[in-house]
């Protein structure tokens, strides 16, 4: 049993696990995007965001890369895709 590879799983899994975090994953899984378009999809402040993406980032699971002046996320860490992919599924069965 490797005691560190499960605490840096339940680190992954701490960092995802609120709502907004949530749901920023799942848009940049569909679509890299910026801060401010983030924002207007989530109806948050922008400093509300920032944070959120900060704590992503301190996970390794999104990486921002500078476009000009604007900034764009997208996610990084494969197992994190899979998990939203998978938490998300029934949300596309109800679509279709």
């Amino acid at each position: 049993m490797n005691k560190n590879l499960y605490k840096e799983k339940a680190e992954k899994l701490k960092a995802i696990s609120h709502p907004h975090r949530l749901c920023i994953i799942k848009g940049l899984l569909d679509n890299s995007c910026n801060v401010s378009k983030i924002q207007q999809c989530l109806d948050l402040p922008q400093s509300t965001v920032s944070q959120h993406l900060s704590k992503l980032k301190a996970a390794r699971i999104v990486e921002g890369v500078r476009k000009g002046l604007e900034i764009s996320y997208s996610v990084i860490d494969e197992e994190v895709k899979a998990i939203v992919n998978l938490l998300t599924e029934d949300d596309m069965n109800t679509l279709l």
